[in-house]
């Protein structure tokens, strides 16, 4: 759920909300401002409040989860938040042009997991795979050969380590392309049934114009 947005949609309620209770309290009831005031913000506290509880059960109810799977899903991508932070810092601190591309895949594919998932939550199953393996593996990874790549003086083992890193972070791109593709296989499943369907509506519209033209006089 996006907070901001969240926030803004919380105070456009809550302002108002405040105001019409300070007014009411001290010129309805003349009550003193102090009073009025206290009113108005415990007010705008429980509307606040009641504002934020009724667009998280609508968002529940939309991605179809309980209270129980969110906070889960959401104490994982905080922690995948740090972890992707992590791992932004150590693929620009590496000075290699041959690994450019591929870091930047690695990036890009990473964030779009993250988030795909932050906008709809129940995705997070169609990546466990993502977050609780290959993420880590690529972080670990990326910060070993950033720290092998930056060694001012690189011996024989130094540079095996750095090509078989390489090679393993190829792997892992791969693993995190596949990811990427559980994650959205049911919007691929989804627009190939949406294609069949239209492929089904135009052919039966095609048979339908040969048929009146085959039977229209001469």
């Amino acid at each position: 759920m996006n907070r901001f947005l969240s926030f803004l949609v919380q105070s456009f309620v809550t302002v108002p909300s405040a105001t019409v209770a300070l007014f009411v309290s001290y010129f309805g009831f003349h009550q003193t401002l102090w009073l009025s005031s206290a009113i108005a913000l415990g007010g705008g506290v429980i509307v606040y409040n009641i504002t934020a509880a009724i667009m998280t059960s609508r968002f529940l109810k939309k991605h179809q989860l309980t209270r129980k799977e969110y906070r889960y899903i959401k104490k994982n991508l905080n922690e995948s938040k740090q972890k992707i932070k992590r791992l932004n810092k150590s693929l620009f601190t590496v000075r290699d042009l041959p690994t450019l591309k591929q870091r930047l895949d690695v990036l890009r594919i990473t964030r779009k997991i993250q988030n795909m998932t932050q906008t709809e939550p129940r995705r997070f199953y169609k990546a466990e795979k993502f977050y609780f393996s290959h993420l880590d593996s690529v972080v670990e990874l990326t910060d070993k050969y950033r720290f092998l790549s930056q060694q001012p003086k690189k011996s024989h083992e130094i540079d095996v380590s750095l090509y078989e890193t390489r090679q393993t972070l190829t792997d892992l791109t791969k693993a995190l392309e596949e990811d990427l593709y559980d994650v959205i296989s049911d919007d691929v499943d989804s627009l190939n049934f949406e294609i069949d369907v239209a492929k089904h509506s135009i052919k039966k519209l095609n048979d339908t114009k040969y048929i009146d033209e085959r039977r229209r006089p001469k």
